[in-house]
């Protein structure tokens, strides 16, 4: 039975005036949502890190193809070590977790050789570590005004530049960040 409160498969877009180092500024899309706590990959910090980077850590030969140089995120704090792609559907690989009918989340490296030969899914962000909110965590962050949640566009996930895409998921919503104070209770 699915939580109907869940808010798996949306952004969460940080308000301007929340200052935690690891989400000024994010946008995360929430791959989990439920009663246990809740799991999403920031979509907009990329690492400085590119693919053929991680190819030649895993000794998976380098690749060439354009889809190689694709950047690195930095998806969260949890296992940093760790690497999570979000991907379009299609394709067998070892270890997916299918979020929505189109996106989908592999953590086995298959993946990557996949990507690497140009054989991987059609579209995809690669990143390293995770965030994760405990038990009602995240309901309370949200009651705090410290996020706004919101349909997550394809588009913002894979195709715009890290850099649009915090405002582009605001204004998803209809809201234009550079209005909002980060002052609770303040127009």
């Amino acid at each position: 039975m699915s939580n109907p409160e869940s808010l798996t498969n949306q952004f969460l877009i940080a308000m301007p005036g929340l200052d935690d180092a690891n989400f000024h500024h994010t946008v995360t899309y929430l791959c989990q949502h439920g009663l246990e706590g809740a799991m999403g990959i920031v979509i907009n910090r990329p690492s400085g890190l590119r693919l053929n980077d991680i190819l030649e850590q895993l000794e998976i030969s380098d690749s060439a193809l354009p889809s190689a140089e694709q950047p690195i995120y930095i998806g969260g704090p949890v296992q940093t070590d760790r690497g999570f792609v979000l991907h379009t559907s299609g394709g067998e690989w070892d270890s997916t977790l299918q979020i929505t009918s189109t996106i989908s989340i592999t953590t086995s490296r298959d993946i990557l050789d996949a990507i690497a030969k140009g054989k991987g899914p059609e579209k995809s962000l690669i990143a390293l570590g995770y965030a994760g909110w405990g038990v009602g965590q995240l309901e309370q962050e949200m009651s705090a005004n410290a996020w706004l949640n919101g349909p997550a566009p394809e588009n913002v996930l894979f195709d715009l530049p890290a850099e649009a895409r915090w405002e582009a998921a605001a204004k998803a919503l209809g809201i234009d960040l550079n209005l909002l104070s980060g002052e609770a209770g303040h127009a």
